[in-house]
């Protein structure tokens, strides 16, 4: 469906700005479709083309913010949708910001606070306010948000591939691509054939495997103890995102150390994983905890405990991208996390420049304000397949 749908959501005073220097006036959602390169697979299914969720937040100046809902299009991964996430969006997010009333971006978080779960939708309008605000001060976002690395190191993600040989040729050009980190996605049947395939070709790479909730303790303790014969970085999300107990119970077992991912959705999961030693390791991603201010809280915490964080990957396009960006200069990210380079998945992304990589296996943060690329509104508006306009009036 196009068009645009113009509605004013009931407020106080029907105004989303309080402060002198942020006066926000309207927020735009747009759906557009992106194809991958190639078919990205994980434990709960195989993504081709990815419909992606941009939010655009206005400021009565004229200056815009931008983010990415990284909510996929089934509800596998966890509970949103990107139609749940519109929904959320529409019906509430905007309603509650405009009767609260938002004079900086860390009011958001607080604001939207009474939201149950939905951390994805929360996220995309948070990072967009983020941004707006970090133009409106003319700094590059990673600066505003208190980044100190003006360089961060970058790893990979590799999905699930039809066999070993295949899987190591993906590898290998990975490698040569300069990428610090190599994870390779595995479930029960494709695991330990996987991992030893690839640590004999490669005995001196960094690697860590994502099972992305696939395993039980109960079944799968002893082939997940096997992995230790492999000097992994990590095991990612062994098993279900509410199993903290379990995985404390597995990594008491296991010599390599636990990451959490999908069990770590805000400052409190994160403090009840490390207070129960269910992890050595935390996979901060920026819509899967609700946004920037959540995200810093969460490596302020693990930081204070000696847990290194990294910034996981959801398959984000160029915004989504420029915000793990931002987020991975924080002093708490210290391994190589999942920021690869816009090529690796698409032939055109929704900004310019696109992301690239070293051959050293990094990324400059960049010098403009906000997320610092510019996004490319023509393609966008090529691509959209609907979109929404919620206006706020003073």
């Amino acid at each position: 469906m196009n068009g645009i749908i113009n509605r004013r959501p009931a407020g106080k005073d029907g105004t989303l700005g309080s402060d002198p220097g942020m006066h926000l006036e309207r927020v735009q959602l747009r759906e557009i479709e992106l194809p991958l390169k190639a078919p990205f697979e994980t434990s709960f299914g195989i993504t081709s083309r990815k419909r992606v969720l941009i939010v655009r937040i206005f400021d009565k100046s004229g200056a815009s913010g931008y983010g990415e809902c990284t909510a996929m299009e089934q509800p596998f991964y966890n509970h949103e949708t990107i139609d749940t996430a519109w929904t959320i969006i529409s019906k509430y997010i905007t309603v509650m910001l405009a009767s609260k009333g938002v004079s900086k971006a860390s009011d958001v978080a607080r604001i939207l606070a009474p939201i149950q779960g939905n951390c994805m939708a929360v996220g995309a309008v948070e990072t967009a306010i983020w941004d707006l605000e970090a133009k409106l001060l003319n700094k590059p976002l990673w600066r505003h948000l208190g980044g100190t690395k003006d360089v961060i190191s970058c790893g990979v993600s590799i999905g699930l591939q039809k066999s070993p040989e295949v899987l190591l040729e993906k590898v290998a050009l990975e490698v040569e691509s300069g990428y610090q980190r190599i994870k390779i996605k595995i479930k029960p049947g494709q695991d330990i054939e996987l991992v030893k395939a690839v640590r004999k070709e490669f005995p001196d790479i960094a690697l860590s495997v994502d099972a992305n909730s696939a395993y039980s303790l109960d079944a799968d303790a002893p082939l997940l103890q096997d992995l230790d014969d492999y000097n992994l970085l990590m095991i990612e999300q062994p098993l279900s995102a509410g199993d903290l107990l379990d995985h404390a119970k597995l990594q008491r077992l296991l010599q390599t150390s636990i990451c959490l991912d999908e069990s770590i959705t805000s400052l409190r999961d994160a403090r009840h994983a490390l207070e129960l030693d269910a992890c050595r390791i935390i996979n901060i991603k920026l819509g899967r905890v609700g946004g920037h201010a959540s995200a810093r809280d969460i490596q302020e915490y693990a930081e204070l405990r000696s847990v290194p964080v990294w910034c996981g990957g959801m398959l984000e396009a160029g915004i989504g991208r420029a915000h793990n960006i931002a987020m991975s200069t924080l002093e708490g990210f210290s391994l190589p996390g999942d920021v690869s380079a816009s090529a690796r998945y698409w032939e055109k992304d929704i900004i310019e420049p696109p992301v690239t990589v070293t051959s050293q296996g990094s990324i400059s943060a960049p010098s403009a304000p906000g997320i610092g690329y510019e996004v490319n509104e023509k393609y966008i508006d090529q691509l959209t397949k609907r979109s929404e306009e919620i206006l706020f009036e003073r």
